[in-house]
């Protein structure tokens, strides 16, 4: 086995690979280890732009954050963009390089892993350790042929596995037992021990079912980690259905839960922020009233503008303007509020075009290349107030609303704001994580308020987040143990 490369898989979904993950580098980057993240394939819809100018799931650019180190494609070789529940945009390094349907995807898997490995290699050439993520659970037999996610990557690159399962959820240990029984006698033999996840309580009842669990399978458990009430960390995908803030909070905000929703994460900061309310407003639910709408990004730009009208948001976006409500659109948001969308090539769907919701006077053509960078500017509608973000996005926008853009990029115009100064759209991704950006909107949003808002910074935010979940790993879990396999640690 390679003594400086560990992989965690998981149980199942959202068990803790990415929390563990990332917690295991930032404690290996505050003991001076240069590590770096890696996870074979993702399949989310919220990403990154890296240093090297490609596309990362989100978690990896978590992952490179706790690490310190800049982002980077290698990282995350293959990200599976989902534009339907069968099809994806399938990215190589970074680059969008075909759109396949599930079934073609599978006899492609094979050069995928050839992009794996390139990337792991180089990996491993650069940095001490590599900490390694699987995807879902490996126990799913369906996906077992041409695996390169989880055992078919680990055991092609010989590496330990740590098997992640969460307690929260209940069943720990059947999870634990039936995915490892459901493994090869090889793959078994890779599985270097357990750590239970989200454990609330008194440990002393649970150490009868560790000991049980130790005898029934020979494999140490390597640490149970505390429930972290209050952890915020990038979602790699799922969507957080909470409402936050209450009755007291100065500003209401909603965003719709778009079936296809793309950077998500772009909320985070409205989420977190003491003095807001925020929720997702899922299918079906009753749309509430609101200070400030925020339309999200989108994979599936017209697909998901269907999925508005069918529930009810076109009237209800058209009733909360009358009301003097704003409205901000982001990437596939601000596509959403032009005369027009046209998509000539099927990029997203089949070929063709639909009427937008008209409220931007701008139509947008959807363009075989995609539009990939971090970006600085300023804010229009506020003069100092700076913002850094990035632009993932397909669509080219057009029209006499983008006379008066929402943005200034390095010189260049972006986005559009309406005359009445109600509504603000921009491509810019990450549009309310620096605070001063984040403040001047609210301002914007809320000018009774404007002067009370308080300083929030989401940066400062899950810096001290992760340094707490690595305060939890550093604690709670076998390091002695955890050494046989990452040498680095002894030093």
């Amino acid at each position: 086995m390679r003594s400086d490369t560990l992989m965690v898989q998981g149980t199942t979904s959202d068990a803790g690979k990415t929390v563990l993950v990332a917690g295991f580098c930032r404690v290996l980057a505050r003991r001076g280890v240069r590590v770096a993240p890696f996870k074979p394939q993702n399949m989310a819809l919220n990403s990154a732009v890296t240093s090297d100018g490609g596309e990362i799931g989100r978690a990896q650019a978590l992952q490179a954050m706790a690490a310190r180190v800049p982002l980077h494609t290698d990282f995350n070789p293959v990200l599976l963009k989902p534009s339907s529940d069968i099809g994806a945009q399938i990215i190589i390094h970074g680059k969008a390089r075909h759109d396949m349907d599930a079934r073609t995807y599978h006899d492609y898997k094979p050069r995928a892993m050839a992009a794996v490995m390139e990337s792991f290699n180089r990996l491993t050439a650069q940095y001490e350790v590599v900490m390694v993520e699987g995807a879902g659970s490996p126990a799913e037999i369906n996906l077992r042929d041409r695996d390169i996610a989880n055992m078919g990557f680990a055991e092609l690159a010989d590496c330990p596995v740590i098997l992640v399962a969460d307690i929260d959820r209940g069943g720990v240990f059947a999870h634990l037992v039936g995915t490892l029984a459901l493994l090869s006698e090889s793959e078994q033999a890779r599985v270097v021990g357990f750590v239970i996840n989200r454990f609330r309580g008194d440990m002393s009842l649970l150490q009868s079912g560790l000991d049980w669990l130790e005898g029934r399978t020979g494999k140490p458990v390597l640490g149970v980690l505390p429930y972290l009430n209050g952890l915020h960390l990038d979602a790699e995908d799922a969507l957080p259905r909470a409402v936050s803030g209450d009755s007291e909070s100065r500003l209401r905000v909603i965003a719709p839960a778009l079936p296809r929703i793309s950077n998500a994460t772009d909320c985070d900061p409205l989420r977190l922020h003491p003095e807001l309310a925020f929720r997702f407003v899922g299918p079906g639910e009753t749309i509430p009233p609101a200070d400030l709408i925020v339309l999200p990004g989108s994979k599936a730009v017209q697909a998901d503008l269907a999925w508005l009208r069918a529930n009810g948001w076109e009237q209800a976006i058209q009733r909360h303007l009358r009301y003097g409500g704003k409205l901000i659109g982001i990437c596939g948001g601000l596509q959403m509020l032009g005369r027009a969308l046209h998509d000539p090539l099927g990029l997203e769907g089949a070929p063709g075009s639909m009427a937008g919701l008209g409220l931007l006077d701008l139509e947008t053509t959807l363009a075989a290349e995609k539009q990939l960078g971090n970006v600085i500017g300023m804010l229009a509608l506020a003069a100092g107030a700076e913002l850094k973000g990035y632009e993932i996005h397909m669509g080219v926008s057009h029209g006499p609303a983008m006379a008066r853009p929402a943005v200034h990029l390095d010189g260049r115009p972006d986005g559009a704001m309406s005359e009445d100064g109600r509504i603000f759209a921009s491509y810019v991704h990450g549009l309310f994580d620096t605070p001063a950006a984040l403040t001047a909107l609210l301002a914007w949003a809320s000018p009774a308020d404007a002067a009370s808002f308080g300083h929030f910074d989401l940066a400062a935010r899950r810096e001290a987040d992760i340094d707490r979940l690595a305060d939890a790993l550093e604690q709670h879990l076998d390091w002695q143990r955890l050494a046989e396999w990452l040498p680095a640690m002894r030093a």
